[in-house]
């Protein structure tokens, strides 16, 4: 069984949620606090034990690839001015194996992965979205691999969600529950049911672990709504001929696709950040006896 090296990284999306800052900057440069959302992903990969990332990203997404590229000019502005910290910082995220691939046009997340068919080879490996910050005592992504080193098959991840609100995601059927920890064999899934329809509270969330093969029942999946190539049709399919688990992540996730949860997320990072927590419980105290 070979070992989980590599990852995916989609960003080719339009961030159309964030008009108009993402008419020229890219939704996943937008910061937490003072760190760009892709490089909190690209950190737990890191953390989890991957070695090399390809980013498939679009048009208007050069300011990623600059994020992780070396900036002389500001490295040797902050070593003249003795600020070694902030440097220490900066040149972190210019030693990291990352790779780019152009999604020339932004049809659907299946497709975003099929484009790094050639990259990847016959390799398992991990798919990271943006929209979601996944907080736990082991990375999300290390889970996944350590699933994945029981079974050697494919393993969503997922995370139980309020009733009333499966009709926003992706949700399971599981077929049986194998372990006591939160590992499900699927049987199917079913994209975004009524509350009534839906066959559990268990919703995909974004980190997939997956086996090359899921490139062969992407290039047969015909694009479905919008036009776009769904990931969840491919897995679906690849579930008929090998087994495809889930595992319930059971930590912190902060969704970051919507403009209300990106400013949740803000004030909650905030508040643990060494620079600003104390400040800003201050304000927030202030602002609520203003309320």
């Amino acid at each position: 069984m070979k070992p989980v090296r590599k990852a995916i990284i989609p960003a080719a999306g339009l961030g159309t949620r964030f008009l108009p800052a993402t008419k020229a900057l890219a939704k996943e440069m937008l910061p937490i606090v003072d760190t760009p959302t892709i490089e909190y992903i690209v950190r737990e990969a890191i953390a989890s034990g991957i070695e090399d990332i390809v980013v498939v990203d679009g048009k208007s997404k050069r300011s990623i690839e600059d994020h992780f590229d070396s900036n002389p000019e500001l490295e040797d502005n902050l070593k003249q001015k003795n600020k070694l910290e902030l440097l220490k910082v900066v040149e972190e995220t210019t030693d990291i194996n990352m790779y780019f691939i152009r999604q020339s046009h932004p049809k659907g997340l299946g497709d975003a992965v099929l484009t790094a068919k050639d990259f990847i080879g016959d390799e398992p490996f991990v798919v990271l979205l943006g929209d979601d910050l996944m907080q736990d005592d082991v990375p999300l992504t290390k889970q996944l691999i350590d699933r994945y080193n029981q079974t050697g098959e494919s393993t969503l991840a997922v995370m139980e969600v309020p009733h009333s609100q499966v009709s926003e995601y992706g949700v399971i059927d599981p077929a049986t529950r194998v372990t006591d920890d939160g590992l499900y064999r699927v049987k199917s899934f079913v994209e975004k049911p009524r509350p009534e329809d839906a066959p559990s509270d268990l919703a995909i969330i974004g980190r997939y672990l997956l086996t090359p093969e899921i490139f062969e029942e992407l290039e047969k999946t015909k694009p479905g709504k919008g036009g776009e190539v769904q990931l969840t049709d491919a897995i679906d399919s690849l579930n008929d001929r090998q087994h495809v688990y889930a595992h319930e992540f059971k930590g912190e996730r902060y969704d970051i696709g919507s403009k209300i949860g990106f400013l949740e997320t803000n004030i909650e990072f905030g508040l643990k950040h060494p620079q600003t927590k104390d400040q800003l419980r201050a304000y927030i105290k202030e602002l609520a006896a203003k309320l």
